[in-house]
């Protein structure tokens, strides 16, 4: 069986890098490796073989348990903006990066093992996780991508056959993810904060290689970086305010270079519209609410761009401006994708004067009525030009239905000067706007299964419920309703 395992197609990019960049450590073997689920499809994508990955043997790899022959395993290393506080080393304190698989369209994927055991970054940590934080970051991830939003994906998910202890003895978890790069903001702040330029350089090299190769023979692709970044962020975090997500936890540590959502700790979806929503356990002041990410995504990119100066211009003037345009494209981007986003939401094409207005009196009304921010859109979705029976489902999220009425009598009357069928407006606003997220009461029931009772048949449900987010799904209605008061999370965790 020794080939199956030695024959994983790994490359070793990030691992080449000088030292300073990584630590070379090797998973720590665990007892009895038990594979909960593999994600076939992804791994048909990577041009994996999901019958070799779920043998005796792949799941010894999955696990840790060992190591192809040619892998060149290591935990990154970088510092970062913890809640505004700045902590000068922090690097993979319970992953490590196994490799890199080349898909067969060419993209390079990197493939980590998180709760892989300690290494030099665990900060008297035990390198470990436990399974509930593991089925919550996959159950999170494939959610995100079904979604349609960039994000890190999970390719497998087991079991240890050990406990770990955090406030009581829990079931050990490893999740193997794939992510386009690992590479943070807080990467380069590890560097840059020390004042060594020359790896900075070397870092942005990297990346521009690796993730931007058309920047290479550009005027300036240091620049570039920082706007291709910028760029991407801004497009994310839109799309993360679209669906109703809270990261829970924007440190720069957590802030991917390539705009992927990455680092699932604390995160939740919206109930009710709060705004000012939080459900970090940890974030006390409301830092990372949902309507501060995007000024927070803004200032974790400024710390990147104080990285990037002397890279920019010679003259440390024109660093500044250079880095400020850059920086300038951030709301530019923001606003135009989520702006655009809010319209086709409520179904128009923001063609006529009013109409960015008419979706932002929309939220107002949610906001003051605490509508139920995924199943308001949703509901939207099928109503016609002319009030119906449909109404009644969109009414009853509102406190005070009448404050709906009066916003959706205006609405209409806009529909009507668009004069696009029903039918096709109806069928566009449900492609943008899900049946199903991941409610964060459906998330808890699945972690508490796995962790209390080892049953992981409510992932599973989940999972395939998530999968086809804008589709009906007469049979699992269920997931779509919204939480009763007394089952609402108010409160998540990192699990760590």
């Amino acid at each position: 069986m020794a080939p199956i395992v030695d024959d994983l197609p790994l490359e070793h990019t990030y691992a080449s890098l000088p030292e300073a960049f990584h630590s070379r450590v090797a998973p720590t073997p665990v007892a009895e490796p038990g594979l909960v689920r593999l994600n076939e499809t992804l791994a048909q994508e990577l041009g994996l073989d999901p019958k070799v990955l779920g043998s005796e043997e792949g799941v010894r790899l999955l696990a840790g348990n060992r190591v192809p022959q040619g892998a060149d395993p290591v935990a990154m290393v970088y510092a970062g903006h913890q809640f505004g506080g700045w902590v000068p080393q922090l690097g993979d304190g319970r992953a490590i990066l196994l490799g890199e698989v080349v898909d067969p369209s060419g993209t390079r994927w990197d493939l980590q093992l998180k709760g892989a055991g300690q290494t030099p970054y665990s900060r008297r940590g035990d390198g470990r996780s436990s399974i509930g934080p593991v089925v919550r970051e996959y159950l999170g991830s494939e959610a995100m991508s079904a979604l349609g939003i960039p994000t890190t994906r999970a390719l497998a998910c087991l079991t240890t056959g050990e406990q770990v202890f955090r406030e009581g003895p829990e079931p050990g978890g490893i999740l193997v993810r794939v992510a386009t790069s690992h590479v943070r903001v807080g990467t380069f702040e590890y560097f840059g904060r020390r004042g060594d330029r020359e790896s900075v350089q070397r870092l942005a090299e990297y990346v521009i290689q690796r993730h931007y190769p058309h920047l290479e023979d550009g005027e300036n692709p240091y620049l570039g970086l920082l706007e291709e970044a910028t760029r991407r962020t801004a497009e994310m975090v839109a799309s993360w305010m679209l669906v109703g997500f809270i990261h829970g936890v924007m440190n720069t540590d957590n802030t991917s270079i390539v705009g992927e959502t990455i680092d699932y700790g604390p995160f939740g979806f919206l109930d009710p519209y709060r705004p000012g929503e939080v459900y970090s356990s940890i974030d006390w002041q409301g830092r990372y609410a949902y309507d501060q990410q995007p000024g927070i995504a803004h200032w974790n990119l400024a710390r990147l761009a104080e990285v990037l100066l002397p890279l920019l211009d010679a003259d440390e003037e024109a660093a500044v401006e250079r880095a400020q345009d850059a920086l300038e494209l951030f709301p530019q981007r923001f606003l135009a994708t989520y702006h655009a986003g809010l319209l086709r939401k409520i179904g128009l094409s923001g063609t006529h004067d009013g109409d960015l207005e008419l979706a932002l009196d929309l939220l107002r009304r949610m906001k003051e009525n605490e509508a139920d921010f995924t199943r308001t859109f949703r509901e939207l979705s099928g109503l016609g030009s002319a009030p119906e029976d449909g109404d009644r489902r969109a009414r009853s999220q509102f406190r005070d239905p009448e404050s709906f009425d009066a916003w959706a009598s205006r609405w209409r009357e806009r529909l009507a000067s668009q004069g696009r069928p029903d039918a096709e407006r109806q069928a566009e606003m449900r492609q943008v706007n899900p049946a199903y997220v991941l409610r964060n009461h459906l998330a808890q029931e699945a972690v508490d299964a796995a962790v209390e009772r080892m049953d992981f048949g409510p992932m599973e449900r989940l999972l395939e419920v998530l999968s086809r987010p804008y589709d009906d799904q007469p049979e699992n209605a269920e997931y779509a309703r919204p939480p009763r008061e007394e089952d609402r999370v108010t409160q998540t965790f990192c699990g760590t």
